[in-house]
């Protein structure tokens, strides 16, 4: 029986914050299905350890720091197995990259300028995937001053990249 629980504990905890950490596993990769493979693996690893892990509000630092690890291993055995070739690999389609990597600058550089506070609310709710009452508990803050620092925030952001706001029809 303690088997089912215990199974039952984990898949709750995968469900629960598995896209937050999957994520994470894409800053690390750079690739949705390379982030897939890495959590996964680390999902696995944090299994195994399930029963030894004694405190359950550690769990999101094990996972990341075993998904660090992986995937360091995973790039020391890379970098011995890639051999030049003469044949370019496919690429994406042109100057999709580029812009890419433009905007995410764009967007850590708007993250840097706005209050402390607010950047960590946006952070917490958007990267973490955290619910308003489990950051206003992180933060020490009510569920409203969340939702409202959120939405300035959000505003803030949306104007300084030039995203027009959603507009949503009267009734």
């Amino acid at each position: 029986m303690q088997t089912a629980s215990r199974e039952e504990e984990f898949r709750e905890y995968v469900r629960s914050r598995g896209p937050a950490l999957l994520r994470t596993a894409h800053q690390l990769t750079g690739h949705a299905c390379d982030a897939e493979d890495l959590l996964q693996s680390a999902l696995a690893k944090t299994y195994l350890a399930w029963d030894r892990i004694e405190d359950r509000g550690a769990l999101d630092g094990y996972v990341r720091r075993a998904m660090v690890n992986i995937n360091i291993s995973q790039w020391r055995r890379r970098r011995v197995e890639e051999y030049p070739s003469e044949e370019l690999p496919e690429t994406s389609a042109p100057g999709f990259e580029e812009a890419f990597c433009e905007l995410h600058l764009r967007l850590e550089d708007a993250l840097d300028r706005l209050p402390t506070r607010m950047r960590e609310a946006i952070m917490l709710r958007y990267y973490e995937d955290m619910s308003e009452p489990e950051i206003a508990h992180a933060l020490g803050i009510s569920v409203g001053t969340v939702k409202s620092t959120v939405s300035r925030g959000m505003a803030k952001l949306r104007l300084e990249l030039c995203i027009p706001e959603q507009q949503t029809p009267l009734p």
